[in-house]
């Protein structure tokens, strides 16, 4: 499974971002896809998790803040990142899981500063 992000950039606290992620190769058994952000000198921290159901979860910095989503039928994740503070800024990463094993896509970075 291969997964490109893309979206990232700079925005002004307060402002939106969206981010898309697009799983390619052997995408027939994806279950769960999700968004990861790492902080320098910080372990990769979950931001947003949807199954292929369509339950998500949230991590609780975010919550009420950022959507995820996903389409199935294009295999494809986004993140819908509203009200952002300069804490939120870091490289977030897509992830998905399939029959058990996790993939990662390189990371685009977000960056909120005025």
């Amino acid at each position: 499974v291969q997964l490109q992000a893309s979206g990232g950039g700079l925005v002004q606290p307060g402002g939106s971002l969206r981010l898309s992620c697009v799983a390619s190769g052997s995408v027939f058994g994806i279950n769960a896809m999700a968004w990861y952000r790492q902080f320098p000198g910080k372990q990769r921290e979950l931001v947003a998790i949807i199954s292929s159901g369509g339950s998500t979860n949230y991590g609780d910095p975010v919550k009420g803040r950022f959507t995820i989503s996903r389409d199935n039928g294009k295999n494809t994740v986004d993140l819908q990142m509203g009200s952002l503070r300069p804490e939120d800024t870091g490289v977030y990463y897509c992830n998905a899981v399939r029959f058990g094993l996790g993939f990662w896509g390189k990371g685009t970075q977000v960056t909120v500063s005025s």
